[in-house]
Protein backbone atom coordinates (compact mmCIF):
# COMPACT_ATOMS: atom_id res chain seq x y z
CA UNK A 1 0.00 0.00 0.00
CA UNK A 2 1.05 3.61 -0.46
CA UNK A 3 -0.12 7.18 -0.07
CA UNK A 4 0.47 10.00 -2.54
CA UNK A 5 1.68 13.37 -1.26
CA UNK A 6 2.83 16.21 -3.53
CA UNK A 7 3.44 13.80 -6.41
CA UNK A 8 5.54 11.45 -4.26
CA UNK A 9 4.52 7.95 -3.23
CA UNK A 10 5.12 6.79 0.34
CA UNK A 11 4.91 3.12 1.25
CA UNK A 12 2.60 2.15 4.12
CA UNK A 13 1.87 -1.15 5.79
CA UNK A 14 -1.53 -2.88 5.82
CA UNK A 15 -2.61 -0.64 8.74
CA UNK A 16 -1.57 2.60 7.07
CA UNK A 17 1.64 3.19 9.03
CA UNK A 18 4.67 4.48 7.15
CA UNK A 19 7.12 1.69 6.32
CA UNK A 20 10.14 4.02 6.25
CA UNK A 21 10.28 6.40 9.22
CA UNK A 22 12.54 8.78 7.30
CA UNK A 23 9.74 9.36 4.74
CA UNK A 24 7.84 11.44 7.30
CA UNK A 25 7.30 15.17 6.89
CA UNK A 26 4.47 17.51 7.85
CA UNK A 27 2.72 17.12 4.48
CA UNK A 28 2.76 13.34 4.93
CA UNK A 29 1.40 13.82 8.46
CA UNK A 30 -1.52 15.88 7.12
CA UNK A 31 -2.30 13.17 4.55
CA UNK A 32 -2.17 10.42 7.21
CA UNK A 33 -4.39 12.54 9.47
CA UNK A 34 -6.95 12.94 6.66
CA UNK A 35 -7.14 9.15 6.48
CA UNK A 36 -7.95 9.18 10.20
CA UNK A 37 -10.54 11.96 9.71
CA UNK A 38 -8.45 14.35 11.80
CA UNK A 39 -7.84 17.98 10.94
CA UNK A 40 -4.41 18.87 12.30
CA UNK A 41 -4.41 21.76 14.75
CA UNK A 42 -1.87 23.03 17.28
CA UNK A 43 -2.67 20.40 19.92
CA UNK A 44 -2.27 17.61 17.35
CA UNK A 45 1.09 18.97 16.17
CA UNK A 46 2.33 19.35 19.76
CA UNK A 47 1.57 15.70 20.43
CA UNK A 48 3.09 14.54 17.14
CA UNK A 49 6.30 16.44 17.94
CA UNK A 50 6.37 14.97 21.45
CA UNK A 51 5.98 11.46 20.01
CA UNK A 52 8.71 11.95 17.42
CA UNK A 53 11.13 13.34 20.04
CA UNK A 54 10.31 10.50 22.44
CA UNK A 55 10.85 7.93 19.69
CA UNK A 56 14.13 9.53 18.67
CA UNK A 57 15.37 9.34 22.26
CA UNK A 58 14.08 5.87 23.26
CA UNK A 59 13.55 4.09 19.88
CA UNK A 60 10.04 3.12 20.96
CA UNK A 61 6.65 4.81 20.90
CA UNK A 62 5.40 5.72 24.37
CA UNK A 63 2.51 3.83 25.90
CA UNK A 64 -0.73 5.76 26.45
CA UNK A 65 0.11 5.86 30.15
CA UNK A 66 3.37 7.72 29.42
CA UNK A 67 1.59 10.01 26.98
CA UNK A 68 -1.15 10.82 29.50
CA UNK A 69 1.39 11.54 32.22
CA UNK A 70 3.40 13.85 29.93
CA UNK A 71 0.29 15.77 28.84
CA UNK A 72 -0.97 16.02 32.44
CA UNK A 73 2.37 17.41 33.57
CA UNK A 74 2.73 19.83 30.66
CA UNK A 75 -0.83 21.18 30.82
CA UNK A 76 -1.34 21.05 34.59
CA UNK A 77 -4.15 18.49 34.31
CA UNK A 78 -4.96 15.41 36.34
CA UNK A 79 -4.72 12.02 34.62
CA UNK A 80 -8.43 11.85 33.80
CA UNK A 81 -8.42 15.35 32.25
CA UNK A 82 -5.25 14.55 30.31
CA UNK A 83 -6.80 11.33 29.02
CA UNK A 84 -9.95 13.18 27.94
CA UNK A 85 -7.78 15.80 26.23
CA UNK A 86 -5.86 13.10 24.31
CA UNK A 87 -9.00 11.26 23.26
CA UNK A 88 -10.50 14.60 22.20
CA UNK A 89 -7.61 15.01 19.77
CA UNK A 90 -7.38 11.37 18.70
CA UNK A 91 -10.79 9.71 19.29
CA UNK A 92 -9.79 6.26 17.97
CA UNK A 93 -6.91 6.05 20.42
CA UNK A 94 -4.14 8.55 21.07
CA UNK A 95 -1.32 6.05 20.78
CA UNK A 96 -2.59 4.38 17.60
CA UNK A 97 -3.69 7.45 15.68
CA UNK A 98 -1.02 9.86 16.88
CA UNK A 99 1.81 7.40 16.20
CA UNK A 100 0.50 6.78 12.70
CA UNK A 101 0.32 10.52 11.97
CA UNK A 102 3.77 11.02 13.53
CA UNK A 103 5.18 8.45 11.08
CA UNK A 104 6.10 6.04 13.87
CA UNK A 105 5.54 2.30 14.02
CA UNK A 106 2.37 0.95 15.59
CA UNK A 107 2.92 0.99 19.36
CA UNK A 108 3.48 -2.38 20.95
CA UNK A 109 0.49 -3.59 22.92
CA UNK A 110 -2.00 -1.72 20.70
CA UNK A 111 -4.58 -3.76 18.81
Amino acid sequence: MAIEVNGMSYETDENGYLVNLEDWNEDVAVKLAEGEEISMEEGHWDLVKFLRNYYQEYQIAPAVKVLTKAVASEKGLDKKEASEFLYGLFPKGPALQACKIAGLPKPTGCV
